[in-house]
């Protein structure tokens, strides 16, 4: 007989809101993924959309909401609505990804490319990849993430598939088919890895996450569809924490949702926004804007969850939820769980 142990509560802490709707400077647009680098600094991959492409960049800040730059920016120079396709420039990126030296990954979609940058957002290379779907080839490339030796998983979105390079794009192994069997995937989006290597899959048209071992071998699953405590609806993200609570972007349910260690429903948080450190800024420098809130009918939705694309957790168990159409970040604070004892 086997024994585990079962988290029967965690409390997620509402800090504070990042982020408002800016093309240039301090704010973002449509941010769909970030990733935690040195110190406090944050790299937030910005989408934008595609009447409006110079706000596709990377934009960097701090955890308290201090800008620092912006890079990676996907207008072109022919236009301010053209985007660029060159080198070092981003068009539909989906995930972001840091290795040990602090250099940025980021993989693009329509590209079909993984670019690097320094963490300063000087343009290092990219890799010699080709659209396909043979060993080391992509399909819209969604999800990356890097291992303690800095091998990078790719979620091979359109092949239904994970691969697995070294930092400079060798390819060194794949798993993963079409289907809904243990295992298998359907257009897969996000990913994560744990502290032992094992990495977690967001299974976004099978509507559940699956765990699998560093080589490939299914672990388990949770999660169906639907809009009920613990079921999802096209999940985007996934992200565990040191302790190896799973946390879920549950798309188009409006919500995150937190699992324990089997992959058991834990808690779910549905959006506690308030105006951010730059939205107070830019509210303050233009005072009928305050008015206009004051009058605005259904502001309260203002603090809901809103399509939330992407989650991180970093080393101090704070919680990043990217939340594209309101141009912003919830960060929440995870609470010592408490623990229910063993379960037979």
């Amino acid at each position: 007989m086997t024994t585990s142990t079962q988290i029967s509560h965690i409390q997620l802490q509402y800090s504070h809101t990042i982020g408002r709707g800016e093309q240039f400077g301090p704010g973002f647009t449509y941010p769909i993924q970030m990733a935690r680098g040195e110190s406090d600094l944050m790299y937030v991959l910005c989408r934008s959309s595609e009447y409006r492409p110079e706000g596709t960049r990377i934009a960097v800040c701090t955890v308290n909401e201090e800008y620092v730059n912006v890079f990676a920016r996907g207008v072109s120079q022919q236009g301010p609505h053209e985007y660029n396709f060159e080198d070092g420039s981003l068009v539909w990126p989906t995930c972001i990804a840091i290795d040990s030296q602090q250099n940025v990954y980021v993989s693009d979609e329509w590209l079909n490319r993984i670019s690097i940058f320094n963490k300063d957002g000087e343009f290092l290379g990219k890799w010699d990849i080709s659209e396909g779907d043979g060993d080391g080839e992509i399909n819209r490339p969604s999800g990356i993430a890097f291992d303690k030796d800095d091998n990078l998983y790719l979620v091979d979105s359109l092949n239904h598939r994970i691969q697995k390079f070294t930092k400079d794009g060798r390819f060194l192994a794949k798993w993963g088919s079409q289907g809904s069997g243990d295992g298998e995937l359907n257009m897969p989006w996000g990913i994560d890895i744990d502290r032992q290597g094992n990495v977690y899959i967001a299974d976004w048209r099978n509507d559940r996450i699956q765990k699998f071992t560093a080589d490939g071998e299914f672990l388990m699953k949770f999660g169906s569809s639907g809009s009920g405590e613990g079921e999802l609806n096209r999940p985007t993200d996934v992200a565990v924490d040191k302790d190896g609570i799973i946390y879920v972007a549950d798309w188009l349910n409006d919500r995150i949702q937190v699992f324990d260690t089997d992959g058991s429903f834990v808690t779910l948080r549905t959006g506690d926004a308030t105006v951010s450190k730059w939205g107070k800024d830019k509210l303050d420098a233009n005072p009928e804007m305050w008015g206009e809130r004051d009058r605005a009918e259904g502001l309260e939705r203002e603090k809901l969850l809103w399509a939330p694309s992407g989650i991180a957790v970093d080393d101090e168990n704070n919680i990043f939820v990217c939340e594209g159409p309101r141009n912003r970040i919830q960060v929440y604070r995870k609470q010592s769980p408490t623990f229910a004892g063993p379960r037979l």
